[in-house]
Order: structure tokens, then sequence, then C-alpha cells
């Protein structure tokens, strides 16, 4: 069978090719030793005549042997023996149903033009240049050939002109001179040849020797390996395996005995993958369900960092999933726990009854289950600590190797540009020419080539793949030549891909996949707030089933609130963002607490004004100091005193800022609820415009509800008063008053609590302030009404004849005298005259109604005397009354003009 010349022999020059050929370092330009067959046969044995016949691998790896036949698909069918090749070779096999069919050209291949070879055309032309200038330089070794072929010619017509005694003498001058050149080769060159046979032979076992050592070194891998896992050193175990395969690939690629390494390591690599997950999610129960103490320690950092690592080496993302499995499975148990430890501490509750730890739960009274959700909040911030403090190490990890990425790559770039710059120094006009198996280059001088070869050697020895040199067997210029050879072996073995997954295995994520899987490790962490969140609201509820919470009073909600505040404050402290679920059943909770606690005070207050009797109530003295800690700016319910409080009196009337407020019972207890309100919204902060709203419906309500008992008269149904009176009324006016007062106070504190986005809600306020004061206002007409009825009833009978005063005028002053009486304690001194001022100017219309009507007119008769005596008895009594010293009446209007 025909060979392959795939590999080109080397063939021997002749003796004329000396004269051609440049005195030239051979371990610079001799081409490369090819590779070795797969599997190396036997040398002949023997004597040393059959090793002469036989090809030597050692004295004769510089010529074609046939060690480098090799047979190919190709060579069979093209096989020159055969008169004509076989059409039907792979078809005459396959039965008489086969036709032969004409295939139809592809669509999807292009039709080829010689446009498609212009690019080439372009790149190549320079090189044919420079081909042709060599061509001039060197002529082809055909024209050799055929020179000598006429010297020899030549010379053979010259010799048979020479007689036969002359070529006897030369023959044997010649014999002679072949003798002593023999006795001459074999004193001084055998010898010498010789030593170098061995020099080469002893280089080529060094070769073998540290081919074996490395074998050996290799065979010792999975042992190696196996030692490495059985102390969870996943990343050294990944990096030997790696350094194996690249070993096998390279140095020992074709190697018999080790033809099933390369797949068993494969299957340890993917071994030591599950080892890792599972290891992984070993330590992940281990961190996460260990006691849960105040400390957070890292639990075997080392054995942390080095799972990453060889996660991240392996590409398993996916353990990240684990952990977040693991954290929801722990969030589970410690409030399970939790419970189980607080059950157990009550000693009311029959776990042999109560069998569900849910029912066990409900029975928990509220300083015991208080006590319970404490404890799981301090419990869920430990192991929040816990888990950022591992997702910090996972994290910096993933950052270290997004680093060394990042480096590495600008390394390159470096070398890259310095390559870029050492190319573009050189000369473009480089010509080889392929002869006699020799590099041949008349473009560059000697000296100028000579660098060239040193750095390449240089990088060579440089590489970290190259095997390792003995100094005291070989030489180092030997030990580059190994080297190099095998690296182009691998070069010429492996498709390109490979070869960059072989220089880039260690880096096996790109930096997008980095930064994706740092944010991942952040969102865990948010992810470990979420679950405690939602954990936490599932126990709520389950608490909240038979409306345990709704039932709280303002006190414990408030407790629960801050407890929950709080938490929540510390789970966003350490994860870095709030966490929602949680704040979101508070506001439920928080809106169920708010509605109850106003429906609770609005009856509360509902049941008060249904039995108010509207008459001035005593102020105790808690009262008194309740509204002083308000005027000196302290908006909140006093705390109650232990232990004896001295005992003080009621006073008659509240002093608020050195005013005199007559009060019902009832307006006592609003203040007092209006406080609550306000007191509620520092508590909690999250309701302030709930309570807002609330209260002003609380203010609202207050003020209708107080209208239809006092002016609508609906406290003689309710009550049973059998009149409202002026008092009544009044009261009432002072009452509406001081919560006018109040209202200024109670907006600045709300004003302060809320978003500026929310101010519009204080419009609120000036709407109960103006209704207030209007209900005031009715209020103060409604006593002038009163009046102004009894002076149309008594005027309207008023003649004017003697006695003087009159019977009609001693009514009237008496009637205004129990006005006075009945209002003066009550409202301020200025409201008393504003009053008296609008109750004269009623009077003085009604009296001038009632002269017009008698015809008296303002002549100084008899008529006129009377009515002026009448009217100074009535000046009289009304300036004699408290306060109304001054009260300027101006009788004079009840005159009418003259015509």
């Amino acid at each position: 069978m025909a060979s392959s010349h795939s590999s080109s022999p080397v063939p021997q020059g002749s003796s004329s090719d000396v004269f051609f050929k440049k005195e030239v370092d051979p371990t610079k330009h001799i081409r490369p030793v090819q590779s070795l067959p797969d599997v190396c046969p036997k040398e002949p044995t023997g004597d040393s005549s059959s090793l002469c016949v036989a090809p030597s691998l050692v004295t004769d790896q510089h010529r074609w042997t046939i060690y480098h036949s090799k047979v190919n698909l190709p060579a069979a069918l093209n096989d020159p023996r055969l008169a004509k090749r076989e059409s039907d070779f792979f078809t005459k096999t396959w039965g008489l149903d086969f036709v032969d069919t004409e295939v139809i050209p592809s669509f999807y291949l292009p039709q080829i033009s010689k446009e498609h070879f212009t690019v080439y055309q372009q790149e190549i032309s320079q090189r044919e240049k420079i081909h042709e200038r060599c061509k001039n330089i060197c002529p082809p070794k055909d024209t050799f050939d055929r020179t000598l072929l006429h010297t020899h010619d030549k010379s053979r017509t010259d010799l048979e002109q020479v007689p036969k005694d002359y070529l006897k003498k030369t023959s044997q001058a010649v014999k002679m001179l072949r003798d002593k050149i023999a006795q001459i080769d074999k004193v001084m060159c055998e010898g010498s040849l010789h030593i170098l046979r061995l020099a080469l032979t002893r280089n080529n076992c060094v070769k073998v020797y540290n081919k074996l050592k490395l074998m050996a070194t290799v065979h010792q891998t999975q042992p190696t390996v196996q030692v490495l896992l059985s102390t969870s050193e996943f990343v050294g175990a990944l990096d030997l395996i790696a350094t194996t395969q690249e070993v096998l690939q390279q140095e020992l690629q074709g190697i018999h005995s080790f033809r099933h390494l390369g797949s068993q390591l494969c299957e340890l690599e993917k071994l030591i993958d599950k080892m890792m997950i599972a290891e992984f999610s070993t330590y992940s129960h281990s961190d996460l369900n260990r006691p849960l103490e105040d400390d957070c320690h890292i639990l075997e950092e080392e054995r942390l960092i080095s799972l990453v690592f060889g996660l991240l080496k392996q590409r398993k993302l996916n353990f990240l999933e684990i952990y977040s499995e693991e954290m929801i499975i722990t969030a589970k148990n410690i409030i399970k726990q939790c419970v189980i430890n607080k059950v157990s501490q009550i000693e009311d509750i029959d776990t042999d009854v109560v069998l569900k730890l849910a029912d066990q739960m409900r029975m928990l009274n509220f300083p015991q289950w208080f006590d319970l959700l404490t404890d799981i909040f301090s419990k869920f911030t430990i192991f929040l600590q816990r888990v950022k403090a591992t997702l910090n190490i996972i994290h910096s990890v993933v950052l270290s190797v997004l680093d060394k990425n990042q480096r590495t790559r600008e390394l390159e770039e470096i070398s890259q540009q310095k390559n870029a710059a050492k190319d573009n120094s050189l000369d473009t006009e480089v010509a080889y020419l392929i002869h006699e198996g020799m590099f041949i280059s008349d473009a560059f001088s000697e000296s100028e080539l000579t660098p060239i070869a040193i750095d390449t050697t240089s990088q060579r020895n440089a590489s970290p793949n190259s095997e390792p040199c003995s100094s005291d067997s070989v030489s180092e210029p030997e030990c580059t030549t190994d080297s190099s050879s095998s690296k182009e072996q691998i070069s010429s073995s492996v498709t390109p891909g490979a070869v960059d997954i072989m220089v880039n295995e260690d880096v096996k994520l790109s930096d997008l996949e980095l930064g994706k899987l740092a944010n991942n490790i952040q969102e865990l962490l948010y992810s470990a707030s979420d679950i405690c969140h939602d954990r936490a609201v599932k126990f709520l509820m389950s608490r909240a089933k038979d409306g345990f919470l709704e039932k709280l009073n303002s006190t414990e909600f408030i407790s629960l609130s801050r407890l929950m505040e709080t938490f929540i404050l510390e789970t966003e402290q350490i994860c870095g963002r709030k966490s929602m679920s949680l704040l979101g059943a508070l506001q439920s909770q928080a809106n169920k607490f708010v509605n109850r606690f106003h429906e609770e005070r609005k009856t509360k207050l509902s049941l008060l004004l249904d039995n108010e009797r509207w008459k001035q109530a005593d102020v105790p003295a808690e009262f008194q100091d309740l509204v002083d800690s308000i005027s000196h700016g302290k908006i909140a319910l006093p705390e109650k005193k232990s232990g004896a409080t001295e005992e003080r009196k009621p006073a008659e009337v509240l002093t608020v800022e050195g005013q005199q407020y007559a009060v019902v019972g009832t307006v006592l207890l609003l203040i007092r609820i209006i406080l609550e309100y306000c007191q509620c919204v520092d508590n909690i902060p999250s309701v302030t415009t709930d309570m807002l709203t609330r209260l002003s419906d609380l203010l609202k309500y207050f003020n209708s509800r107080s209208c239809q008992l006092v002016l609508g008269a609906g406290a003689l149904q309710v009550v049973g008063l059998k009149t409202i009176t002026t008092k009544n009324l009044a009261l009432s006016s002072r009452c509406l008053q001081l919560i006018v007062h109040y209202i200024p106070v109670i907006r600045a504190h709300f004003e302060a609590r809320l978003q500026p986005k929310q101010y519009s809600m204080l419009r609120h306020f000036d709407h109960i302030t103006k209704d207030y004061h209007d209900h005031i206002a009715e209020i103060s007409a409604k006593l002038v009404a009163i009046m102004d009825s009894l002076f149309d009833k008594l005027l309207s009978k008023y003649e004017v004849k003697a006695p003087v005063p009159s019977a009609c005028f001693r009514n009237i002053c008496k009637q205004m005298a129990k006005m006075h009486e009945a209002i003066f304690d009550l409202l301020p001194e200025e409201q008393t005259q504003m009053l008296f001022l609008r109750i004269n100017a009623s009077y003085k219309l009604h009296l001038k109604k009632q002269l017009s009507h008698l015809n008296v007119i303002n002549d100084g008769g008899p008529q006129n005397g009377l009515v002026t005596a009448d009217v100074a008895f009535y000046t009289g009594n009304l300036q004699a009354l408290k306060g109304l010293q001054d009260l300027d009446l101006n009788m004079a209007e009840i005159w009418e003009q003259k015509r």
C-alpha cells in the first residue's frame, strides 16, 4: 500500500550539495523532529550486523524510515496497482434495491467565483515576489543535476584516451590512499563519532527517564486525589486533576497505558462536583442550625472559602439556592423551637390534652406571648447577622476572583501591546526558502536572526508546561529542544478552540457572570430578611385567628408595635433593605387597632354626652395638672404616680393659661381622650394620618351632639331636664371655647408628625374651628333671643302711667339680674359685656317700638317724664350689676327723631 505524505522525509544530500549550503547552527534552523507513532514497535535484537540493517529510532531519527509510513483511506482507495478504480466501493454491498440517483446541488452552498479569491491573491502577491527573488539567488536542484551529468559525460570521454599501464598505477595509488584514509578514519574519527553517538544516546535516555518520572507522577494522581478528598481539599484535588489532564494532552499524549486515565479523571471530577455540593449543603445546615448565641463568628471559614472556590471553579452556581432553602428551613425551626421552649415553661398548658403546637401557643396570655415574640425576634436578629457574615465571605471570594480576572486581562493586554510593538519593529520582507529540508534566508544576515532564535528559546524555557530538565545529565539547549518539540506536537494535534480552553481553564467564569453572582449574593441577604419577616407574619396571623390582637388595649398594642418596629429597623440595618411584609402586617393591625380605638372612645363620649346634665362640674386636681402639662408643651397623659399621693380638693373652674373655664365633666374627659389620640400618634407614627382623621371625626361628633342636646333641647328627652336654662347654654358655650383653645395645639402636634405632602390634611382642623365658632355664636344668639322674647312680651303691655318705676320695668330689671347671675360666673367679663350690649340693643328696639305705638315722644311732657324715670330706673339697675358699670347703654336711641 502507498504511504502517506503527511510526514515529510528528510533526504540525504549529495556530495555536491555542500557547495550550496550555508554553515548554520543545527539547533536553530533544523526542522524539529515529528512525533513518534502512538505505539512504538520493538527494535530488532541480535548481533551488530542485524542492528545495522534495521532502522534505529535513535540513529536514524533525522532521516525517513519505515516508521514514518502510515496508512489512510485515500491511500487505500488510490491503489496504483488497480487498473480501474472501483466506483461502487461503498455501495456494492447495499443490495439490489439500491438505486444510484443524482445528488441535487445544495441551495445552502454558495457559488464560488473568482471574486472570492481576490483577497487571497492580494495577500499572496507580496510573498510571490519574494519567492521569485529568492529563486534568482538560489537556482533549483534540477539545474545542478543537469550540469553534473554533462560534466560526467565529458570526463568519461577524456578517460578513454588515457593508457591502461597509467590507469593501473592510478588505481593502485588510489587504493593505497584509501587504505591510509581508512586507517586514519579508524584511528582519528571512529572514536570521536562513537562518543557523539553515545552522547546522543545518553540524551535520549535522559529524556526517556524524565518521561518515565512524569508518568510515575501521573500514575499517582488518583491516590493523591483520594487523599485530598478525604481531607475535603476539593480545590487542591481539582487543580491536580486539571494539571494531570494538561500533562496527558501535552507531554504524555499517545501513551497507551494512560489511554483511559483522562476519562477516569473526568468521572472523578464529576464525583467531586457532587461531593462539593453535598459538602456545601452539610456546611449550610451546620452553620445555620448551631445554637443561636450572641456571637456571630463564622463556622470553619477556611472550609467555606475552599468550598466556594471549588464551586466557582466548576461553575456550580446553584449553591446559593441550596443556602436559600436551608435558610427557609432554619427560620421555621427557630419559631418552632421558641414556641416549644415557652410552652414547656407554662404549667397551665396540658400538652397531653392540647396536642397541636399552634393551639398551645394560643393559650398564652399577652405577657407570655409578648415574651415569646421578643425571643423570636432576638433569635431572628442573630440568625440574620450569621447569614450576613457567611454571605460576606462568599461575596469576598467572588470579588477576589473577579479582581484576579481583571488583573489577568490587563496583563494580557499589556503583553499583546508589547508583542505588537515588537512585530511592527521587524521588517515585513522575510523570505524563507525550503531546500533540502533546511531553512535558508537571504533576506537577513545571520546576526539578525540570532536574537530572534534566542528570544524564542527563552520563551520556550519560561513556559510552565515545559518538561523539567536535569542539570547534571542534559545540557540546557538539549532540554529546550525537547520542550519546543512537545509544544509543536500539541499545537499540531489540538484544535485552536481546545487550546483556548486549556489556557483559560482556571478562569471559567466571565466578569458578567461573576458580577451577576455578586448581585445574587446581595439579593440572597435581602431574601433572608424577607424570610424572617414572612415567618413572623405567619406567627402573628396564627395568634390573631381568635381576635387576640384586636382585643389588646392601647398599652399592650403600643408595646407590640414598638417591638415590631424595633425588629424592622434592626433587620434593615443588618441587610440594607427594609422588608415590607411585617411592616404591612403591622400597618394592617394598626388600622384595626385605630378603628377599635376610635370606636371605643366615640362610644364612651356618646355615653358621657347622653348622661350629661350640663351642670358645672368640679375640676379634680389631676385634670388641672393635665392642662398645666399641656401649657408647658407636654402633650401626653401623665404617668401614674406610685405610692401614696397627697389628696387635693377639686377646684370650681379649670385654669388654662390664666383664664378660668367653667366646664362640664364630659369636656374634662374629652380633653383626656384627645391626649390619648395624640399620645397614640407618638407611640405609633405609622397611624398619624388615620388618627388625625379619627380625631377630627370625634371633635365634630362632640360639636354636633352637644348642639343637639343643648341648642336642640335634646337633653330634655335624653337626660330628663325640665328646661334648657341660660346657664346650660352659657356652660355649653364655655366648653366649646375650651376645645377651640386646644385645637391649634393639637394641629401643631400632628403637623410635626406629618410628611410635607400630607399637610393638606390639616384643613380638617380649620373646618372644625369654624364649626365651633359658629356653634358658639349660635349659643350667644340664643341667649339674646331668650331676652328678646321676654322684652317683646313685657314691653308690649307697657303703659306710660304712674307709679314710677312701673311694674313692667321692675320685671325687666329682675330678669336682667337673673340673666347676669346665670352667666357672669361662667363667661369671661368681656363676653358678658358684649352679650348684655346685644341684649340692651334688643331692649331699646322693643321700647322704641312700644313708645311709637303709644305716641309718646320726647317733648318734655308728663308722659315723657314718666318714661324717662322708668328708663333711668332700668339703667341704674343694669349698671349696678357686676362687671357692667362702664357699659355704654346710650338710651337716647329709644326716642324717634322729630320730624
